[in-house]
């Protein structure tokens, strides 16, 4: 689909990359440009105890790098920025995440890449939107934009997202300006500079829950995995056999199934439970009612009877048992990066049927 698309990524870590992967996966040739003084990409070296010293790569770095030609320049000195201009003066889009002093010691001001090349469309990650010189990480990010004070278990018992959700979602506004500017370049012929801050891109992810609070003063609360407006919705609970079931009961037809499959009419038929609004109200006392139930079914048997009834409802996974699944299998990509054999799934997710 990209196959005539030049892109340069000058990004590092997380959510710079995972955009240069995305034109990567769909045919681009996407060249990454790495310091030769630092070891390249920080997160070459983010390794697991279990993964091997000798490998050039990491994990972590294999999973937004693949498909993607590597070279080391030191855009300090003359001759690497030289090539680098070379690459620049023919490319279609550049993506950077650099604080504004290192760009401009690096050539890479956005003035000056306009100069180079009147067509290519820039897209930077900022890390905070008014405060551009401050260092961002995902971490503190998910704690200062609020996920991190409504994810966990309690006040007491706080939790991050287990990925670089800030990162991912910076990531995908990218890719979004990008596309856009991509699309006007076509009948302007002109480029454009597409600036994305994780700070608004945290901001923009909260959605519901951020009008909760605008609509309604709704201060969002760690409820592990339950959700403020919905019930039984996230609600987790053990079978007979030890493996344990989520149920996503998003209506009160659907509650009413819920209760014919468990053999529990008295619930659908509660005057605490009979709405939405009852049961979220209540929800203590009925995920009590539920979890007595559940405890006496095996699993397999239950999800397939509640998929029978249109229930939405899943099995709680470990992230081994959820790679080993049919789809997920089709999704794992094999190749090399500097030589060393890597393993990732695809970080496009969509089809495209054209007409």
């Amino acid at each position: 689909m990209f196959k005539d698309l030049l892109v340069i990524e000058t990004a590092g870590v997380l959510a710079g990359p995972a955009a240069g992967l995305f034109f990567a996966e769909l045919g681009a040739r996407v060249v990454k440009i790495e310091n030769p003084h630092s070891g390249g990409d920080v997160t070459r070296k983010w390794k697991l105890p279990t993964e091997d010293p000798a490998n050039p790569v990491s994990a972590y770095f294999s999973s937004v790098n693949h498909a993607k030609e590597h070279r080391f320049l030191d855009l300090t000195q003359a001759a690497d920025r030289a090539a680098f201009d070379e690459l620049a003066a023919q490319a279609d889009v550049l993506i950077s995440n650099h604080m504004d002093k290192d760009a401009e010691k690096l050539g890479l001001g956005h003035e000056r890449l306009r100069k180079l090349n009147a067509r290519l469309i820039h897209g930077h990650i900022r890390g905070y939107a008014e405060d551009p010189a401050r260092p961002a990480y995902d971490v503190v990010l998910q704690a200062e934009s609020g996920y991190m004070g409504m994810t966990g278990t309690d006040a007491a018992h706080l939790a991050k997202v287990p990925v670089a959700l800030i990162d991912i979602l910076a990531a995908h506004q990218l890719k979004e300006g990008l596309l856009l500017a991509l699309m006007q370049r076509a009948t302007s012929s002109k480029g454009a500079y597409v600036e994305v801050s994780l700070e608004e891109a945290a901001l923009t992810g909260l959605v519901n829950q951020a009008t909760n609070w605008l609509m309604a003063g709704q201060v969002a609360r760690p409820l592990g995995t339950l959700h403020p407006n919905i019930a039984p919705y996230g609600e987790v609970f053990a079978c007979l056999d030890g493996g344990r079931i989520v149920l996503a009961v998003g209506s009160d037809a659907q509650f009413r199934s819920l209760c014919a499959v468990l053999g529990l009419p008295e619930l659908a038929s509660d005057a605490r439970f009979r709405t939405n609004a009852g049961r979220v109200g209540n929800r203590a006392g009925l995920a009590e009612a539920l979890a007595a139930q559940l405890a006496t079914m095996e699993r397999d048997v239950l999800l397939e009877q509640l998929r029978a009834a249109n229930v939405p409802a899943g099995a709680v996974r470990s992230i081994d048992e959820a790679l080993g699944t049919s789809v997920a299998k089709r999704m794992v990509l094999e190749g090399l990066i500097d030589g060393s054999a890597t393993r990732r799934i695809s970080g496009n997710a969509f089809r495209i049927q054209f007409h």
